[in-house]
């Protein structure tokens, strides 16, 4: 009934756990980004079926992996710190039977967690697009992709649980080091302000395209930073969520300046302007 594809780059501490949280699944399909570590031999180990391709964007790697044989209907999508727990299993096996012709996508709620403490008020974004009937998706915008999905979008309510630091704070910080250098040259060339309306943000029945268009508003306002970690920690509530709550805001707040003065050093470096 469901195929399952897991992304994968070096994933040998991560991806044994994620395998067994979809063993209800006999169409497991590994997308490996050319690995040096043991992360194809336990994908096959485990059955999985492992298909190698040369990393080339996180939204074209994205729509290679959809464009795999899958053996069923629908697939769900997921990454080597994310585990499907039995509550979301169940869900969707129930579900999917239900499904009228024109739902070609469920968002799932997600609990991102830091060091054992689950961030329910800090975490920004709890609905992720991430089971697809097979052939009615495509991924767009290189980092922090957008799935857009041809029909109807319904929503599940059991979680999918992920681990974000399982491979330690210092990993996240250069993979978001990374991250931020891709929005940064977004922001200087005017490309990731492009959907700032505020009728879109506030009045869009699509999920997705509203927080697009806050997004873009969001960039263009001065003292990001601050205002990520004030928004995070006392409108969302991430102080409530104990010092990992804290400790998310404050890395997240750092993420947003990172792209700030990235941006600005490649408008300066456009000007002909010293470092």
């Amino acid at each position: 009934m469901i195929s399952v594809l897991i992304l994968t780059r070096n994933e040998e501490q991560d991806l044994p756990t994620c395998l067994a949280s979809v063993a209800f699944s006999d169409d497991v399909h590994v997308l490996d980004s050319e690995s040096t570590d043991a992360t194809r031999a336990i994908a096959e180990a485990a059955g999985a079926k492992v298909t190698v391709r040369r990393f080339d964007g996180y939204a074209s790697q994205r729509n290679a992996g959809l464009a795999l044989p899958f053996a069923h209907p629908w697939v769900l999508v997921l990454d080597a710190d994310e585990r499907v727990t039995a509550e979301l299993a169940s869900e969707i096996f129930a579900a999917l039977p239900s499904a009228l012709p024109t739902v070609d996508a469920f968002r799932i709620r997600r609990r991102d967690f830091l060091w054992g403490t689950w961030l329910k008020h800090a975490q920004l974004t709890p609905l992720y697009l991430r089971l697809f009937r097979v052939g009615r998706v495509r991924y767009v915008r290189d980092i922090n992709e957008i799935a857009e999905v041809d029909g109807e979008i319904r929503d599940l309510s059991a979680p999918l649980d992920h681990f974000p630091f399982s491979k330690g704070i210092a990993q996240w910080i250069d993979k978001h080091n990374r991250y931020s250098t891709s929005e940064a040259e977004l922001l200087a060339a005017g490309m990731a302000t492009s959907d700032a309306s505020l009728k879109t943000a506030f009045t869009a029945k699509d999920l997705h395209e509203r927080r697009r268009a806050q997004k873009a508003i969001f960039y263009k306002l001065p003292g990001r930073p601050v205002i990520k970690w004030c928004y995070m920690m006392f409108v969302r509530g991430a102080v409530l969520d104990g010092s990992a709550g804290v400790m998310y805001a404050t890395l997240q707040s750092i993420y947003e300046y990172f792209i700030e003065v990235k941006r600005r050093e490649m408008l300066r470096r456009r000007e002909g302007q010293g470092l």
